[in-house]
């Protein structure tokens, strides 16, 4: 007997499915750039091995429980789609088989636990600032903790920065070129709030004003990336009416938001918000995006000699959106900073939203990886575009005793504005 996939029954994110699987040729291609199939060598831990999983599941050859460990296994770093020469969207697929599949999932009582815990506390600044001062006191304890919340208590910083309100508005110096809105971002403001004042500082200096929607909320990529779809629409939505539409662009300075941010169109398939939710998608750019596209003004010579910079690409930014000219360029204008490349730029650093949290030695041992790629290059300073890769990182060269100093692209740059920028 023939079976077929019924899209009758998979609701509106149908087409999100049915559509990569068929488009999918399995060629291979995507293999040596999935960083579980690189560190596993397991076929179905491989992305067309899952595309296969998926589809058996929803012809219902396959027990869901049966695929799920190699599904679950999957970061959603979609390096895929970047290697795919088939132009399968990979990462629409995996996001809407596993909103489809969570109802339908039996967890134990301490993963379910884990999981609300995690996404109860991280999408919320204060909420989880609370958490964070809470763990720090914690973290001596750690080897003594569940798998899931040691790792969680690892990640945290020895401190935890100084706090100031983002104000409102934050105006442009000199005649106005541009208007935009700036997501101010969740577990970012807690761990690394010097990134959202770094933005506004340079954008002011390229004279652009930036609002900050006091009604904005998370993004919501924490919850849809791990199959809480209703989660993540319940929290999104609030951003569907705090972003203006008569602005520039709505900008964000961590990639894993602004492809959050793009996947609105399928977060909100089938609802009434679904026609805003692709217009307000469509006003989404990634900072160095918007500063490149703008021409922006080059800082001033900041360094006082030449000094390594590696470039890490966050997956959400150069995979899922596409972006890693922008970054590169921005960097490349900073007199006396030679840009590097560390090996295996492709593969991810093993953070992925919640993944280092659920899938800890996995994800330490990909931490491991890029560490190590990136101290080969012998840079003297880290820059990317994303504060959960920024955390992954600083916390795998912390346990290797390695002195470098990780930041953000926006950061680096604001620092050459100000001419405090140095290679320490």
């Amino acid at each position: 007997m023939q079976h077929h996939i019924a899209t009758e029954e998979l609701g509106p994110r149908a087409e999100h499915m049915t559509g990569p699987i068929e488009a999918c040729v399995h060629c291979g291609f995507c293999l040596p750039t999935c960083p579980t199939y690189v560190t596993l060598g397991e076929e179905m831990d491989s992305p067309r091995g899952r595309i296969f999983l998926m589809k058996e599941v929803l012809e219902g050859q396959v027990e869901l429980e049966v695929a799920q460990p190699y599904l679950d296994n999957c970061l959603g770093c979609v390096a895929c789609v970047s290697a795919c020469p088939s132009g399968v969207q990979y990462g629409d697929l995996i996001t809407a088989f596993r909103a489809h599949a969570e109802p339908q999932r039996h967890r134990p009582a301490g993963e379910v636990l884990q999981r609300e815990l995690t996404l109860a506390t991280l999408p919320h600044p204060r909420r989880f600032r609370l958490a964070a001062r809470s763990g720090r006191l914690a973290k001596p304890f750690a080897p003594m903790l569940p798998a899931a919340l040691s790792s969680m208590l690892r990640l945290l910083p020895d401190r935890l920065p100084r706090q100031r309100r983002l104000p409102e508005i934050w105006p442009a110096v000199g005649t106005r070129r541009a208007r935009v809105a700036l997501l101010a971002g969740c577990a970012q403001q807690v761990l690394a709030p010097e990134i959202n004042w770094a933005t506004l500082r340079v954008l002011a200096a390229n004279g652009v004003e930036t609002i900050i929607p006091r009604g904005q909320a998370c993004c919501g990529a924490l919850a849809m990336h791990t199959g809480e779809a209703d989660r993540a629409q319940r929290t999104a939505v609030k951003n569907l009416t705090a972003f203006p539409r008569d602005i520039d662009a709505v900008l964000t300075n961590a990639a894993g938001c602004g492809s959050g941010m793009h996947e609105y169109g399928l977060l909100f398939a089938g609802t009434p918000e679904q026609a805003r939710a692709q217009e307000l998608a469509g006003q989404v750019q990634d900072i160095s995006v918007f500063l490149d596209q703008l021409g922006w003004v080059a800082p001033p010579p900041a360094l006082p000699r030449p000094t390594r910079v590696a470039y890490h690409d966050a997956c959400h930014l150069a995979h899922a959106q596409g972006v890693r000219g922008a970054p590169r360029r921005l960097l490349a204008a900073i007199e006396n900073l030679e840009l590097v490349e560390p090996a295996e730029w492709e593969l991810c650093c093993g953070s992925a939203g919640t993944y280092n949290v659920e899938r800890p030695e996995l994800a330490a041992q990909l931490g491991r990886r890029k560490r190590d790629n990136l101290l080969a290059t012998g840079a003297e300073l880290i820059a990317t575009g994303n504060i959960g890769c920024m955390t992954q990182l600083a916390t795998h060269l912390r346990e290797g005793d390695a002195e470098l100093p990780v930041l953000h692209t926006i950061e680096l740059i604001d620092r050459a504005y100000r001419r405090e920028l140095t290679a320490s």
